[in-house]
């Protein structure tokens, strides 16, 4: 039986597009049939059924071919346990243009510093996203969920609770809020029961 080249694709939420990647598999010699696929899911996750189902149709001499290693893995660990299990089956792995035989010593260093690499990537991906949410929260652009009533809304609300004249219905329809809203209101406004309004 001839060795087969076996694709694997993903993208990190299901708003992206797979095509470049499909694509570019089609160019590296992957027939369309034989590209596994995962949708919203990240490099770090492992339980990836796409990848598992690639790894699973890899036979002894085929190759596994991924666009770029971060496509496969973004830890050094996952990438050492793919690679572990590639080796275990006698199986190649492509990146882009360039093949790495894991059983060679070379290749497995170099498939290595590869991990790195883009784990190193993925740890500075995540350390800009928290960099810019501090400068964004600094700067008073993330204030959290924007209250449903106002100041003034909620004390109106309150005193009509304290009134007795409404059901806890009423007054989430009446300030076109949930009866959640209405709750926490009433028990931010302090000594006021709940029981002294009707649930209605």
């Amino acid at each position: 039986m001839s060795a087969l080249k076996i694709g694997y694709a993903r993208v990190s939420t299901n708003e992206q597009d797979l095509t470049a990647q499909r694509n570019g598999l089609e160019v590296l010699g992957v027939s369309a049939d034989r590209i596994y696929v995962d949708h919203g899911l990240t490099g770090t996750t492992r339980a990836r059924p796409g990848l598992r189902e690639a790894l699973a149709a890899c036979r002894s001499g085929n190759t596994l071919v991924v666009t770029k290693l971060d496509r496969l893995a973004r830890s050094v660990p996952d990438a050492r346990d793919i690679i572990a299990e590639l080796t275990a089956g006698g199986v190649h792995l492509q990146l882009g243009g360039s093949v790495h035989d894991p059983t060679d010593p070379v290749g497995r260093l170099l498939f290595n510093v590869l991990a790195m690499v883009a784990e190193f990537e993925a740890d500075l991906i995540r350390a800009r996203t928290r960099e810019g949410m501090a400068v964004a929260k600094a700067k008073g652009r993330l204030r959290g969920k924007k209250p449903k009533l106002t100041p003034r809304q909620e004390a109106h609300l309150v005193s009509l609770a304290r009134a007795g004249e409404h059901t806890t219905l009423e007054l989430a329809e009446l300030f076109n809020v949930g009866r959640s809203t209405v709750y926490r209101a009433i028990q931010r406004a302090g000594g006021l029961h709940l029981t002294a309004v009707t649930e209605g």
